[in-house]
């Protein structure tokens, strides 16, 4: 699938993190936060020379959005990586070419595009170990027929959703998965 107008119509980083409304503060808190490991530099020299560029289907409201994308911005800066934004929701055609098992609508997505706009390989949701970090969470929920489903799932959201801020160890999985993903 040749992905190059669906990256032109991308809206740059800068413009998306302008029209964050939910987790703008968070997303720019994890962003300057995260330190790229000096000792990363050759593989992003590597990187530097696939020509890479991305294509991310991300909405605001979404905390995985709001813990993968500023990690994602670090090594993306460093590899050099033209990378363009695009609101799911608005982009449904796309994103159905990208669903996670089969059949959710599950972002962040990053699609990596060559310089002719072929797809070279995507990432996400979520790293292994913040997916096992998700399933222990909605396994302790209660059944979503109970009373009290809705108030404890948001509970859980909440304390997903500082997790994803504060601990750097999430921050540490998400960058080696990533890293992985472009080396």
């Amino acid at each position: 699938m040749n992905l190059e107008n669906w990256f032109n119509k991308g809206m740059t980083a800068q413009t998306y993190v302008d029209h964050m409304q939910t987790h703008q503060k968070d997303f720019i808190y994890i962003y300057e936060n995260f330190p790229v490991p000096i000792e990363d530099q050759p593989l992003f020299e590597k990187v530097q020379n696939k020509k890479l560029r991305a294509i991310v289907l991300t909405e605001d409201w979404c905390g995985d959005a709001m813990l993968n994308l500023p990690i994602f911005l670090k090594i993306a800066e460093q590899g050099h990586i033209p990378v363009h934004f695009l609101l799911r929701d608005d982009n449904l055609e796309l994103m159905d070419q990208y669903l996670t098992n089969g059949r959710s609508r599950s972002i962040p997505i990053i699609i990596f595009i060559d310089t002719n706009g072929n797809e070279v390989g995507t990432w996400g949701p979520r790293a292994p170990e913040i997916q096992a970090f998700i399933d222990d969470s909605l396994a302790n929920l209660p059944d979503h027929n109970t009373e009290d489903f809705n108030e404890k799932r948001k509970e859980m959201l909440t304390f997903i959703t500082k997790a994803y801020r504060d601990n750097r160890d999430f921050w540490s999985c998400v960058y080696k998965d990533l890293k992985e993903k472009i080396s």
